[in-house]
């Protein structure tokens, strides 16, 4: 018999099937980017236990740069995926949940004993919380295109860098008496608060898809004083960013209440929806 059937050989000059299908760059580099945030966050973590907080500081702020970048390399690369989606998350827990509510335990916080570790606890979950809600926000069909220029509720990271806001006036040469790790205590709570509320925040995801040709060179110049601003006068830049972004909350509260309006006035007059009529 087997001299009539032999066993089956592989031919040597035939390539082997792959076992595993290769996944193409355009899917690996927005996680790449996820994943060296997510270092720079331990590393904050790091920093702030050996009292260097100004290098925490920035490596927090330098890890939100990033987590800015990786979702719109991602959609441009058309290299979105839920794998990618749950590393953010997770990355994001760490960046701006944990590392923030560490080096601000470790700076004032800790003065409190009890009651300080409480509000860093707090505001960690409140992070946590706060991106689990986005996560799930992400599947609902019938949110209106509109609220895409909305947040619910501060984002991560914009919450973690206005609650260091206190660390960016410290290095500026302001200081820290006995009763400023209660007011840090009131303030960093109240960020918290913003994070897992209902207030409309503005996005700016919806931002930047087309740019009109003749502000192309200004954006370029308005891009480059901003860095140079950023590089050389550090927290000086991010005082001035924070309370302007906690300034514009009340604003644009306003205007998505005004939106808001506008929809329900458009769906009394037209309960029934568009009329669709046949070919």
């Amino acid at each position: 018999m087997d001299d009539l059937f032999p066993p089956f050989a592989p031919d040597p000059n035939e390539p082997r099937p792959r076992r595993f299908k290769p996944v193409p760059f355009r899917m690996i580099a927005p996680n790449m980017i996820t994943l060296m945030a997510l270092c720079l966050g331990l590393t904050a973590i790091r920093l702030a236990f050996e009292g260097k907080f100004e290098p925490a500081v920035i490596a927090v702020v330098a890890a939100g740069v990033l987590d800015g970048i990786d979702g719109r390399v991602a959609r441009l690369l058309k290299g979105t995926s839920r794998f990618g989606a749950e590393l953010d998350s997770l990355a994001d827990f760490v960046n701006f949940g944990c590392a923030p509510a560490l080096i601000l335990y470790g700076f004032a916080l800790f003065h409190l004993k009890s009651a300080g570790w409480i509000v860093a606890l707090i505001f960690a979950i409140a992070m946590a919380l706060r991106l689990a809600r986005f996560n799930a926000m992400l599947d609902d069909p019938n949110r209106p295109e509109w609220k895409k220029d909305f947040f619910v509720g501060m984002p991560a990271p914009a919450g973690a860098l206005t609650a260091m806001l206190p660390l960016y006036l410290h290095f500026l040469g302001f200081s820290a008496e006995g009763w400023i790790a209660s007011a840090i205590l009131i303030y960093v709570l109240a960020i918290a608060l913003l994070v897992v509320s209902t207030v409309p925040t503005f996005s700016g995801k919806t931002m930047g898809k087309r740019v009109p040709r003749s502000l192309v060179l200004p954006i370029f110049l308005l891009g480059v004083a901003a860095f140079g601003i950023l590089i050389s006068y550090p927290f000086e830049a991010l005082v001035a960013v924070s309370g302007g972004y906690l300034l514009t909350i009340p604003v644009v509260a306003a205007q998505y209440r005004r939106r808001a309006k506008a929809e329900a006035a458009t769906a009394v007059d037209d309960p029934a929806g568009p009329a669709i009529t046949g070919g």
